[in-house]
């Protein structure tokens, strides 16, 4: 179960090779994913974090083979979410008095959740310090809404450790554990679709959270995240990419996302894909059907996207449900300094399009006027709209 980090740290978490899916049934998972926590033996013994509450006696009982638990002198829960405090009501069965290092707001969150407002807990907020012998130290780092409220990280000091918690981690099952262990194209893709789904939303606040913490002047030699690989081979090098990540982030790339009931709806938006090859060759194109992918991979996408264009059939005075969701969806995400077009087809009462521009304007979306709107199935008389539409996207993309 114990896997060496550095020194006196070890990895006492659990690698969930079977999960599939995170935040209920929110984000997909497909390559399993990590419940981090770790284990600190210094003068002082210290548990940061534990693992899922499914989970949690197991963590309990393979924690106990590795150290009396009346040893540890200190837990520190930097997040409340069951992800990573959900072992703390077992645990504590068995140590009941040692005290929980966490934010306000943590103590808030994990009161709410597990109801034991009788437990130790000792409230820190940023730069507060911990003493753990040998001449190290634990500083406490708020990072509120990084993703929740009661968000912190913890920097060891001598070691030169940052435990950043949800920062800077994917959904990623790695038995190798280091980031230079790991798939380089696997780890990256899943640190995008991490951010772009979970993180993208409080992107000002991982601006000015990583200011704050390069501002520390504080040596980082290794990230051990909450979630997937630790970051040991330059560690800096996710920070710098969530510096560009969080700065409205975009490549040359148009996705095109819809729904159809009859396939009309699906043949403008492949004519469409052709005619933005056609017309921009060096664009990468994405045709994405919302009920063949997965949602989150398609936030992705639009995540990569300088442009997205939207397309459905109009299906009671509006747009398809799956349309509809999606677009609450994108909406939550605050994607910004994107471009969008509509597309759709309709029998008789026609509002799709409509509601699409009026739902990706809310968005944040800067939406074209050109838009294709279809009676019934579209002949090539109708085809020949996407050069036109593609023409005035491509023109507004030089603006």
């Amino acid at each position: 179960m114990r896997k060496h980090i550095k020194n006196n740290v070890s990895w006492v978490g659990k690698i969930d090779w079977e999960l599939e899916t995170f935040h209920g049934s929110d984000y997909s998972i497909s390559r399993g994913s990590s419940q981090n926590a770790y284990l600190v033996e210094e003068e002082k013994v210290v548990l940061i974090d534990t693992i899922w509450q499914p989970h949690s006696n197991e963590f309990v009982e393979n924690l106990k083979s590795e150290i009396d638990l009346n040893k540890i002198d200190y837990i520190i829960a930097n997040h409340g979410e069951v992800d990573h405090a959900g072992s703390l009501v077992e645990l504590m069965k068995e140590i009941p008095d040692t005290p929980i290092y966490c934010t306000a707001n943590g103590k808030k969150s994990i009161i709410g959740q597990f109801k034991h407002p009788e437990w130790n807990y000792v409230v820190v907020k940023t730069g507060d310090t911990l003493d753990i012998g040998n001449g190290k130290t634990l500083v406490f780092v708020e990072m509120p809404m990084l993703h929740w409220p009661d968000s912190m990280a913890v920097y060891m000091t001598g070691d030169n450790i940052l435990f950043s918690n949800d920062a800077f981690g994917q959904h990623y099952a790695s038995a190798e554990l280091f980031n230079d262990k790991a798939d380089q194209c696997v780890l990256w893709e899943e640190a995008m679709k991490y951010f772009a789904n979970i993180l993208n939303p409080f992107a000002g606040l991982v601006t000015k959270k990583i200011e704050e913490i390069v501002g520390l002047n504080l040596p980082i030699d290794i990230i051990a995240t909450s979630h997937g690989v630790i970051w040991r081979d330059n560690p800096l090098q996710i920070v710098e990419k969530y510096a560009e990540w969080a700065d409205a982030y975009q490549e040359d790339q148009i996705t095109i996302v819809y729904d159809t009931m009859w396939d009309g709806t699906k043949t403008i938006a492949h004519r469409i894909g052709s005619e933005i090859t056609k017309q921009s060759p060096d664009t990468k194109v994405k045709v994405l059907h919302l009920h063949t992918n997965d949602k989150n991979d398609i936030m992705t996408e639009v995540f990569k996207s300088k442009a997205i264009i939207v397309g459905s059939p109009t299906y009671l005075n509006g747009v398809l449900s799956s349309v509809a969701g999606w677009l609450h969806f994108l909406k939550a995400l605050k994607f910004k300094k994107k471009k969008a077009a509509v597309f759709g087809t309709y029998g008789w009462s026609g509002e799709g399009n409509k509601v699409l521009r009026e739902s990706l304007t809310g968005a944040g979306f800067d939406v074209i006027d050109k838009e294709i709107k279809v009676n019934w199935n579209p002949d090539e008389e109708h085809l020949v709209d996407a050069k036109g539409l593609v023409e005035d996207l491509l023109n507004s993309l030089d603006k």
